[in-house]
C-alpha cells in the first residue's frame, strides 16, 4: 500500500514530537509535504530533544506544551487532519516509583486529548502509540492481538486504559482512532542518558563508551525489535487507511533473538569493548520482567502490507554509528 500521497498539504499534529519516534515521523512527513506541528513538553526525563529535528527546524512548527494542559490541547487539535498521539510516560520502573504521574500522562491526558478532538475536531484521524507491555507475561508465543491483557506494572495498566479510551471514543462517538501495539523500537534519537526508557539504548551507549554490558538473569530471554523507520512506516500506513479505523495492530520483528545474542551483536560492532557480564536481576526489575516475548504481526501484514524491512544487525550498526557521531547531544 502506497500512502505517500495521503499527507501532501495535510495538517499533522504529533504529540511527543521532539522525542524518539515522533521526530523520525516528523522528518518523514515533512518530506511527504505535510504541514507538521510538534507538541512536546521537553521534560528532560521523557526524551524530547531539539537536536532530533536538525535539518527540518525551519519546516515544522514547535509548541512547547504538556499534554496534561487541557486548554493548550483544546486549541492545538483544531484544524488538524491527523493526530499522532505519541506522548507518554514509557518507563516501567518510573511508573512503579511514581504511579500518579504515570496515571496523569497515560490516562487523564489521553482522555483530555480525546475530549478535545470530540469537541473541536471530530474528523481528525488519531493514531495511538500502544505497547506490547500491556500483554504482560505471554501465555503463548508469538503473541497476537487476541492474547489476554495482563500487564505486570503500572505503566502497562495505564497504557491499557489509554488504548481503550481511544477504542471507546471510536465506538461511541465515531472518532477515527487506531492503536499500534509496538514492540522494542530502537534507532537514532533514543533517549540514552540512562536505562529508564530502553535497555537497548543504554547498551548502545555503553558500547560506544567501551563500558561493560550487564545482562540480567541468564540472558536467554527472547525479544523482537523494530528499527524506527519501520515503525514510522506503520504509523503512516494506519493513518492513511480508512479500514484501520477502530482497529488494533501488533508490530513485531522478523527475528526472535535472545538478549545474549543482542549483546554479542553489539560487541561485534565494537570489538574494543569489554566482554558483557551476566548478573542477577535487581529485585525491582525481576518483579515486572515479562520473560520471553515476540509478536505475531500477521494482522497488519494482511490488512495493509506492513512488514519490517531493516534487519537487526543493520539497524544496530546505523544506531551505533549515529551515537558515535552525535553523542554530545544525547549524553
Amino acid at each position: 500500500m502506497d500512502c505517500n500521497s495521503a499527507f501532501a498539504g495535510k495538517r499533522v499534529l504529533i504529540t511527543g514530537g521532539l522525542g524518539f519516534i515522533g521526530s523520525h515521523l516528523a522528518h518523514r512527513l515533512v518530506h511527504l509535504g505535510a504541514e507538521v506541528l510538534l507538541v512536546d513538553s521537553l521534560i528532560p526525563e521523557y526524551g524530547g530533544n531539539l537536536f532530533n529535528i536538525t535539518g527540518i527546524k525551519d519546516r515544522v512548527r514547535v509548541n512547547i506544551a504538556d499534554v496534561r494542559d487541557t486548554h493548550s490541547m483544546n486549541l492545538l487539535v483544531q484544524h488538524q487532519d491527523f493526530l499522532f498521539n505519541l506522548a507518554g510516560q514509557v518507563s516501567h520502573l518510573d511508573s512503579m516509583k511514581d504511579p500518579f504521574t504515570d496515571l496523569e500522562i497515560n490516562c487523564r491526558s489521553q482522555l483530555s486529548i480525546l475530549e478535545a478532538c470530540r469537541k473541536f475536531n471530530p474528523e481528525v484521524k488519531i493514531i495511538y502509540a500502544s505497547t506490547r507491555q500491556i500483554y504482560g507475561r505471554p501465555q503463548y508465543l508469538p503473541v497476537d492481538e487476541r492474547h489476554p491483557l495482563e500487564p505486570t506494572d503500572i505503566n502497562g495498566v495505564n497504557k491499557v486504559a489509554g488504548e481503550w479510551y481511544h477504542l471507546v471514543y471510536h465506538r461511541v462517538y465515531g472518532l477515527r482512532t487506531v492503536s499500534l501495539r509496538m514492540t522494542n523500537t530502537y534507532g537514532p534519537h533514543m533517549r540514552v542518558k540512562d536505562a529508564r526508557q530502553t535497555f537497548l539504548g543504554w547498551w548502545i551507549r555503553q558500547i560506544v563508551e567501551n563500558e561493560v554490558l550487564l545482562i540480567y538473569g541468564d540472558g536467554k530471554q527472547l525479544r523482537d525489535f523494530n528499527y524506527v523507520s519501520d515503525v514510522v512506516t506503520a504509523l503512516l500506513l494506519v493513518a492513511a487507511a480508512p479500514q484501520a479505523d477502530g482497529e488494533i495492530y501488533n508490530l513485531g520483528g522478523a527475528e526472535q533473538i535472545s538478549l545474549l545474542e543482542v549483546a554479542q551483536l553489539l560487541l561485534q560492532l565494537n570489538p574494543q569493548a569489554p566482554p558483557f557480564r551476566i548478573v542477577p536481576f535487581p529485585p525491582e526489575n525481576k518483579r515486572i520482567d515479562i520473560g520471553d516475548y515476540y509478536a505475531d504481526y500477521r494482522k497488519i501484514t494482511a490488512a495493509l502490507g506492513w512488514e519490517p524491512q531493516v534487519p537487526l544487525r543493520e539497524g544496530l550498526q546505523r544506531t551505533v554509528d549515529f551515537y558515535r557521531e552525535y553523542k554530545e547531544h544525547y549524553w
